[in-house]
């Protein structure tokens, strides 16, 4: 453990070994103290929580999945969506049984909803039980707020720095022993007019290329099969890095590590998503054959009103140049619903989008305004009647593309990493391909973390279903 530690930054390592002392002191009776992760939002989210339970473990607590059994509660939170923000209130005001009936329980509240100073005020005054706040970048910083907090001190609700740090060697707890998140980047400088990111994450800064390596070949050891880079925007890759290695040149770097293992990454955005990129995709096998790249309209003009800086001549021409080189790419994309102005017009050009681009899956959201963004203020709002009509229609017409689209590997055999027994289908099994496609399949639950090879006998929506080639 003071191994860790001394990796750390030197104030985080030393506070969270103050912490782990001063729990030490205070179980005389031989009680563990525990701690309770809960999160909400995207993959970086998910990561975030990971090192956050990494450092919950550093300071002396151990895990438990009961939040009244908690001596320590941390929520991460999203701010991407109005209805993601109200179910995270309502989970913490929830809490607030759980301090009564155990005074001495911290909570702590993060992630992106905290980078909001609405929100911090809000928890500040409407929510006393509430001890800590702080936001994404400030997540190493963490033990020193909750040493002071234990010591008896002040309540405490951070804002973002104006320049968040890039800490490494930060323990991470990871909730799965071969599937792993890598964040290669922090934040994001796109605006785009909808979103919230850049204002609660900062500006882009990414982590040094031989810090990255060094973390993806130590799991790729440990019998990791599949990693994913994160970043809000990774092809920006390399600002503040202290180095001219480009996404691209990390993606090839990292697959020339040894090991049997697949890469993934998101999120790509268009407007740099090139050649390089898909000619890296192409030429390296263990560069999973699929990418996610968010379109969000059809319409050129409510891409220019998003800040989008592509049209979907350009986006297209992309993917064109994507399939040329890798046939049988998998293709994602998120699409946003009623932005602001949106016309009948305009959301045919994205049902004509889906039509001609033909996505494997998309990730549709009905948009949401969000306050200090650009898009909250524009006129035109577009009434919730016609925004659920909209939706509705999107996701019918996906659904039957990605129906034609898996029906087409029906008879194919894939290599799936397998994830153990499936939910809610009878004791078979669950995995993934690299083309991120789920199949049901019946097998051994110690199969679990290995790769299997799987025939497809039948194609759904959302799932194939299949038998194990030996």
């Amino acid at each position: 453990m003071s191994e860790i530690i001394s990796m750390l930054n030197a104030s985080t390592g030393s506070a969270a070994e103050k912490v782990r002392t001063l729990l030490r002191s205070r179980s005389g009776d031989g009680r563990l103290f525990r701690y309770y992760v809960r999160t909400f939002g995207c993959q970086q989210n998910e990561a975030d929580s990971e090192k956050l339970a990494g450092l919950a473990e550093l300071m002396g607590y151990v895990k438990t999945e009961e939040p009244g059994a908690a001596d320590l509660i941390i929520v991460n939170t999203c701010a991407v969506r109005e209805h993601a923000e109200r179910k995270t209130l309502s989970i913490i005001g929830q809490y607030k049984h759980i301090k009564e009936n155990n005074p001495s329980l911290v909570i702590a509240v993060c992630g992106c909803m905290v980078g909001q100073e609405h929100r911090r005020t809000e928890l500040k005054m409407r929510y006393p039980y509430v001890d800590i706040t702080f936001p994404p970048g400030s997540l190493h910083l963490f033990p020193g707020m909750l040493l002071d907090r234990l010591r008896g001190g002040k309540r405490s609700f951070a804002a973002e720095p104006e320049q968040p740090d890039v800490a490494e060697d930060v323990p991470v707890r990871r909730e799965s022993s071969y599937r792993a998140w890598v964040s290669v980047m922090y934040g994001c400088n796109n605006f785009c007019t909808y979103c919230i990111v850049p204002y609660v994450r900062g500006r882009e800064r990414s982590r040094r290329p031989d810090d990255i390596e060094a973390e993806v070949r130590g799991l790729v050891t440990e019998g990791y099969r599949d990693i994913t880079l994160l970043g809000q925007n990774v092809n920006s890759y390399g600002r503040g890095s202290g180095s001219d290695c480009t996404f691209p040149q990390l993606l090839r770097r990292l697959a020339s590590i040894e090991g049997d293992f697949v890469l993934h990454f998101m999120t790509s955005h268009p407007k740099d998503a090139t050649r390089e990129l898909i000619d890296a995709i192409a030429d390296e096998k263990k560069i999973a054959k699929q990418l996610h790249l968010p379109l969000q309209s059809g319409s050129d003009r409510i891409l220019k009103l998003m800040n989008r800086h592509y049209n979907f001549g350009e986006y297209r021409d992309k993917l064109a140049y994507l399939r040329e080189r890798i046939p049988d790419v998998s293709v994602t994309s998120d699409i946003i619903v009623g932005f602001p102005g949106e016309t009948e017009e305009d959301f045919e050009a994205t049902l004509e989008a889906l039509r001609e681009v033909r996505y494997d899956r998309i990730f549709s959201f009905i948009y949401s305004p969000r306050s200090g963004t650009p898009a909250a203020n524009m006129k035109d709002q577009i009434p919730d009647n016609v925004k659920n009509s909209r939706f509705e229609r999107l996701v019918a017409l996906q659904n039957e593309i990605s129906l034609e689209k898996n029906r087409q590997l029906e008879g194919e055999t894939l290599r799936v990493l397998c994830d153990g027994v499936s939910k809610g289908n009878g004791g078979m099994l669950e995995g993934r391909t690299e083309q991120d496609k789920i199949v049901i399949f019946a097998g051994d639950p110690s199969l679990s973390g290995h790769f299997v090879n799987v025939r497809v006998t039948r194609a759904e929506t959302f799932n194939l279903y299949g038998e194990i080639i030996k």
